[in-house]
């Protein structure tokens, strides 16, 4: 007998731990080279975990939901079975099927199961599925017709592993208040659902999804951390609006990419923290670390309606295209679930754009454990007087609304403020001249 260990892999410079979402084999079951074996989570990122050999799975260590440290072993594949699923120490007697038959099956039944796949016998299904969603439906007994009303968030509206989950937990809410509402406008008493409010029968229920539960515990907790101040400045990007439209077309066609005001204010933003370096720390107790590397995170609203926060890592090493180039890469990879661990983790200061959204102000909340978030409003023409030598004159000009939500225990409102002024004023002398 070979025995291969399967260990808890670490997923990023600074994850020790994942919890196990969902295991796609059991005790017993074969598996091939590169078969998917679990579905593992850190805090923002699902992420399959193949199987690195072929074998039988021998022992599963961890459940589902168990929180598991990198390096511990959660899983032993024996090895020295063979493609017809046998195992020297598996004992098939009492098995109605042959091994070899029950590998048969498993594989009819996730890759050309007629009731889960094909809808029609007569004609299969357009759609494309990923191997991952074929199995979880096949698992939860999904139908062939329940299938092909799910609503793919992938590329050109492939149903993705996201997609089957949030389907599922919508049908178990729905089962739940079905059997639970009594008359119109009765309160819904369902133990099951724990809802401290009355819920009616015209109102809908909505489970909040894995990643919506855990934005919203670290939101709570950065609020009971940190003690939340925010300021707020008007800058003219004037200079920065001229710039971009004079470079934007240029730049699209040289680099692929579309260049927005995002890179040119993260810019400024990097330059600014350089001279008031307290707003890139994080606090430990009663220890302020100062963060000698900048990793500025920038958030990403996802279709379904979340919210993620991959980091451009060393962002001071990047010049304008960089910064272009990296936010792009980290927005498309956000909005198709394709971000890695480390692309989340790690940030020492976050940039929320507001302005995406035609919004002029917000107030965003602390990434813990940064100690500084900035809010960028949408850019408006206004009208705004000008000093010049013959004196005071009204222009139109462009002007932003930044808004610097700080932790008020170790940054004070000169500090904050002084920031805030020092990255307005790089915004507005940006120099038109200069070339990328």
């Amino acid at each position: 007998m070979a025995l291969f260990e399967i260990k808890m892999p670490k997923l990023g410079e600074s994850i020790t731990q994942a919890t196990i979402i969902r295991w796609f084999v059991k005790e017993g079951d074969y598996v091939k080279e590169d078969d998917v074996l679990l579905d593992i989570a850190t805090d923002k990122v699902d992420s399959e975990i193949p199987s690195p050999v072929a074998g039988t799975v021998k022992k599963i260590f961890y459940q589902e939901n168990a929180i598991v440290q990198v390096g511990e072993v959660i899983a032993i594949i024996d090895t020295e079975a063979n493609s017809s699923g046998k195992n020297k120490n598996i004992d098939e007697k009492n098995s109605g099927l042959q091994q070899t038959e029950k590998n048969q099956l498993e594989e009819k039944n996730l890759n050309t199961s007629d009731e889960i796949i094909k809808p029609d016998k007569k004609e299969a299904s357009a759609r494309f599925y990923s191997p991952l969603a074929k199995l979880i439906a096949r698992r939860e007994n999904i139908s062939a017709e329940e299938l092909e009303k799910i609503p793919g968030s992938g590329i050109n509206g492939r149903v993705q592993k996201k997609d089957i989950l949030a389907y599922l937990e919508k049908r178990k809410v729905a089962s739940a208040t079905s059997a639970s509402v009594v008359n119109d406008h009765t309160p819904v008493k369902s133990e099951a659902l724990k809802y401290s409010m009355p819920v009616y029968q015209e109102d809908e229920i909505i489970e909040m999804d894995r990643i919506r539960k855990i934005t919203a515990e670290h939101m709570i907790r950065s609020k009971q951390t940190s003690a939340h101040v925010t300021n707020i400045l008007e800058a003219d990007v004037t200079a920065i609006v001229n710039w971009r439209n004079k470079i934007k077309n240029e730049f699209e066609k040289r680099e692929g990419i579309k260049l927005t005001y995002l890179p040119l204010i993260i810019e400024a933003v990097i330059k600014s923290l350089k001279e008031f370096p307290m707003l890139n720390s994080s606090v430990d107790g009663n220890r302020i670390i100062l963060k000698k590397r900048i990793n500025i995170g920038i958030a990403v609203a996802l279709p379904d309606s979340n919210l993620i926060v991959p980091v451009i890592k060393n962002a001071d090493y990047l010049n304008i295209t960089g910064l272009a180039k990296e936010i792009n890469r980290l927005a498309e990879n956000a909005r198709k679930n394709d971000l890695l661990p480390d692309d989340v983790n790690d940030g020492t200061f976050t940039v929320t754009n507001f302005g995406t959204f035609r919004n002029t102000i917000g107030t965003p909340i602390i990434n813990q454990p940064q100690v500084a978030i900035l809010g960028i409003g949408t850019v408006e023409k206004k009208p705004s007087v000008l000093e010049t030598p013959d004196g005071d004159v009204i222009a139109i000009r462009h002007k932003m609304f930044l808004s610097l939500t700080y932790d008020h225990r170790i940054i004070n409102g000169a500090y904050a403020g002084s920031y805030l002024r020092r990255l307005a004023d790089y915004l507005e002398t940006f120099d038109t001249e200069r070339t990328i």
